[in-house]
């Protein structure tokens, strides 16, 4: 049974984070934002049918975000980001800091 809401009927946020849990606080946290940067009421009473599903282990944290994305905006979900990790041997790196200290102590 689902309340109908009026046209100038306010949906509030949900406060439902429980900051012991990991994985729920990252998802309520994500919600939040979420909820705060979208304007339209009927969207806002949407992201709390997911929140609210959600926590009460109706979904999976991947089905939750899926849900979610549709109402980010600047996100993107096909986005990866690839670093590199530059690595070195433990004697180059005490050389070159060696170098820099002597540099250093002669710039003076």
């Amino acid at each position: 049974m689902k309340q109908e809401k009026s046209q100038g009927e306010r949906v509030s946020k949900l406060m439902v984070d429980k900051p012991s849990d990991f994985v729920f606080h990252a998802a309520y946290m994500a919600y939040s934002k979420t909820w705060d940067d979208t304007p339209s009421e009927e969207d806002r009473a949407k992201l709390n049918e997911i929140m609210l599903s959600f926590s009460k282990g109706k979904g999976d944290q991947p089905s939750f975000y899926s849900e979610l994305s549709q109402f980010r905006r600047g996100f993107n979900s096909g986005f990866r980001v690839s670093s590199k990790i530059r690595s070195e041997r433990k004697r180059d790196w005490r050389k070159r800091e060696q170098k820099r200290a002597r540099m250093s102590r002669h710039k003076r």
